[in-house]
């Protein structure tokens, strides 16, 4: 199942561009919205979408840097990294986008309310910040950076989240990834998983450290919290 690019209206103004695919089905399912990395909506981040959106799921991407260097840009472009920066803030400027999404999925009469926000590198904050106040029903997080920034919001957290990371994670050093453990550790909505032998980026597919045993565990595990919040007459073994 393939998507197309729609425009968003952001609510402070401006449009941005989102990878949306819709089911063929009058029946209303759940969401999935993917946060990306640094190198935006690329055919990494597209092939995830049509890969999660076979599973009868509507799917969306946005565009998290439209306000400087908008669109996809390759690995070795060093405008990728910069326009990531100063990260905290931008960060947090991406919350009106995430909100703007989840509105828009409103708008789609297939969508049951309920959505899931699947973070990527520097997308996977989203994955706390999503269900703690952007109104996402879950969270799922993929070798994120600069977490312990994000380390506080895991109190009051109270929907469903999921990290991944790989013991070799250049990004999710050691520390980071106790922080998570001993943080996490009474917390029966949160789990925490550290993939042996797996490094930074694994589920990109253009990457040198794309796994692929990783990344059919990931979408395994965004699969069965979607198929939490499938309506009952929806629900599947995905």
């Amino acid at each position: 199942m393939q998507g197309t690019f729609s425009k968003i209206c952001a609510k402070q103004g401006g449009a941005f561009d989102c990878y949306l695919v819709v089911p063929g089905t009058e029946k209303q399912v759940a969401s999935i919205v993917l946060a990306s990395a640094i190198h935006g909506v690329d055919t990494d981040m597209i092939a995830i979408a049509d890969e999660l959106a076979a599973y009868g799921v509507i799917v969306a991407v946005p565009d998290l840097f439209w306000r400087s260097v908008a669109g996809p840009l390759p690995r070795n472009d060093p405008r990728a990294a910069e326009r990531a920066q100063p990260r905290l803030e931008q960060i947090k400027a991406g919350e009106d986008d995430m909100i703007d999404t989840l509105r828009h999925l409103g708008t789609i009469p297939q969508f049951n309310g309920r959505a899931v926000v699947m973070g990527f590198c520097y997308g996977g904050p989203y994955a706390i910040l999503g269900p703690k106040r952007l109104g996402y029903a879950a969270g799922i997080c993929c070798h994120a950076s600069q977490m312990l920034d994000y380390l506080h919001e895991l109190g009051g957290l109270r929907e469903q989240v999921c990290f991944i990371w790989g013991d070799e994670d250049n990004r999710a050093p050691t520390e980071v990834l106790q922080a998570y453990r001993d943080a996490t550790a009474r917390m029966e909505n949160v789990e925490v998983h550290i993939l042996p032998g797996i490094r930074h980026g694994y589920m990109m597919r253009t990457s040198p450290s794309f796994d692929r045993v990783a990344y059919d565990f990931s979408m395994r595990r965004a699969c069965e919290i979607l198929q939490r919040l499938q309506s009952p007459s929806e629900a599947r073994n995905f």
